[in-house]
């Protein structure tokens, strides 16, 4: 990447479950100076607890905020024809003011599948029709008073793009993947590329340490650069991170180690991976500075359980 984008975070309103939690969450996020207010896309509690439909519980934060950026970190492609996403992302972008970021992925987990009674087709065919939806997508979105599409999994007839996005050309794309298609396609074709960590080809999360560590990174890296070509200076790149603020990091990293069940990774090897940030304050935002300079991240996200922990780095770093 050519120069270096100014820092912005988002936080992930895992625990907001209830429209008093929604909306709190979202004020302190707004007040701390986060950019965006991100919600994830599950149907089953598990892996990452209950969520609300993130679409309603988005335009709802929308109405009671007034800077504050609203997201999806990521929509499932397999749960909703891109036809009616296309003009639910519109209307949210228009009522919004023009704050909306569609976060999409291919749909992953497998025992939500099995659940819904929803057919889990292979990642190849699942990748393929969100490459098609994504093409949906952008023409839907775009300036065009409507929009035709042929293809093996979708097929438009001069279906009427309205209401039209307030965003110009259309509101952003984030894509989300850790594997070399997905990241491929997402430097193809998105906005923004939020870079996973852990493994979910097999329809569960794998958190193995190897894909956390700096080779790993730089691999995947490079999957979307090949994928972007000539657009890569555009492409923002986000990634989840786990924060902990401490005065003794040597001892934190190997709490996080124990914790997540990774026997013999040592405290340096976590300290090094670029998803996590351990230390004082004045640690963490030099650290995160020179990852930015290391490998282009410039979009921080949270969980909302590391909200208030990461507020004072965000109030040192947000906008530079």
């Amino acid at each position: 990447m050519t120069g270096e984008r100014a820092f912005r975070f988002g936080v992930i309103g895992e625990l907001a479950t209830t429209a008093e939690r929604l909306l709190a969450t979202a004020r302190a996020a707004e007040e701390a100076g986060f950019a965006t207010f991100l919600l994830r896309d599950h149907l089953i509690a598990e892996p990452f607890g209950d969520q609300l439909a993130p679409l309603p519980a988005l335009a709802t934060v929308a109405a009671a905020t007034t800077t504050l950026r609203i997201g999806t970190l990521v929509l499932g492609n397999d749960y909703r024809h891109p036809a009616m996403l296309a003009k639910e992302a519109a209307t949210l972008d228009r009522l919004s003011a023009g704050r909306f970021e569609l976060g999409i992925g291919a749909g992953w987990l497998r025992e939500e599948y099995d659940r819904a009674g929803m057919p889990f087709d292979g990642a190849g065919v699942r990748i393929h029709r969100l490459a098609e939806s994504l093409a949906v997508l952008k023409g839907l979105l775009g300036d065009d008073a409507s929009s035709s599409f042929q293809g093996r999994h979708y097929r438009l007839d001069g279906l009427p793009n309205f209401p039209p996005p307030s965003q110009r050309p259309r509101p952003p794309i984030l894509i989300g993947g850790g594997a070399r298609r997905m990241l491929t396609l997402a430097g193809q074709e998105a906005d923004i590329v939020n870079v996973m960590n852990s493994s979910v080809a097999g329809g569960v999360v794998v958190a193995d340490p190897a894909m956390y560590a700096p080779a790993a990174v730089d691999e995947k890296l490079a999957w979307i650069r090949d994928g972007a070509g000539t657009r890569w200076p555009t492409v923002e790149l986000s990634l989840v991170v786990n924060v902990v603020v401490t005065g003794e990091r040597e001892r934190a990293a190997t709490a996080f180690a124990r914790e997540r069940g990774w026997d013999g990774i040592p405290a340096e090897a976590v300290l090094a991976m670029p998803s996590v940030l351990i230390g004082t304050v004045d640690e963490i935002a030099a650290e995160a500075r020179e990852r930015r300079r290391r490998y282009g991240f410039s979009y921080l996200i949270v969980g909302d359980r590391s909200l208030d922990a990461m507020t004072p780095i965000v109030g040192r770093l947000a906008g530079k």
